[in-house]
């Protein structure tokens, strides 16, 4: 098992132009290194509020939850598991998009949301979860930068060819992040200027927390 993740890894770091030592040192698509400048300064970047997120996620009929390096780093996975069992309380569907190596390496996110419980059956591969995409309402991404950059479908980029969940083909796109900094690839996230794009910038634990708050309160 961990020579056949050993192998994906690098083989996920060539895509990406990146070495293997840089991943497995400084850990994979974390999205928070410094930014580049300020989130008002960022053409196209549109933010939004715990409250606003909190009614979008509780009246959606489907979300899908993409976790990240973010989401690990934070810890948050329960708090992530806690979130969503209450929009399933409130019957909307909610699926995990895994990608092969979300995280620091292949099967790190299956791992953390096992242990906060969440059922193996709600944890989808990228190959069976990408067509589902655009039947979302909701994607809410927690702290992955690369592996959901359009930038991967052009010829011409560092992560040209590089396997992508298709999160900017859900209606609405929440991204939940601790700065605008870059992923590992070193380039800008596309997706983050995309019109359905919003960015809730916050650590993953505490703004997990607060949207299931939000969502107790404003929703009944």
């Amino acid at each position: 098992m961990g020579a056949s993740g050993g192998i994906l890894t690098k083989l996920m770091a060539d895509a990406m132009n990146r070495s293997l030592g840089s991943i497995l040192i400084g850990g994979f698509g974390t999205g928070d290194g410094a930014a580049p400048g300020a989130v008002g300064a960022a053409e196209g970047i549109r933010t939004i509020d715990a409250d606003d997120a909190a009614i979008r996620l509780a009246y959606a009929g489907r979300v899908i939850v993409v976790p990240g390096y973010g989401l690990a780093a934070a810890q948050a996975q329960h708090e992530l598991h806690e979130l969503t069992e209450l929009l399933e309380s409130r019957g909307v569907r909610v699926d995990y998009a895994i990608h092969p190596v979300a995280g620091r390496m292949p099967g790190h996110m299956n791992v953390l949301l096992a242990e906060a419980k969440v059922p193996y059956s709600q944890m989808k591969e990228m190959e069976e979860i990408n067509p589902e995409f655009p039947r979302a309402d909701v994607a809410l991404v927690i702290g992955a930068n690369d592996v959901t950059n359009p930038a991967a479908r052009r010829p011409g980029t560092p992560i040209s060819g590089m396997p992508i969940l298709d999160v900017d083909r859900a209606e609405t796109v929440i991204v939940v992040k601790r700065s605008m900094g870059h992923g590992y690839a070193g380039i800008d996230n596309e997706l983050y200027t995309e019109p359905g794009t919003r960015m809730f910038l916050a650590d993953a634990k505490s703004a997990l927390g607060t949207l299931t708050t939000a969502v107790k309160t404003l929703v009944r």
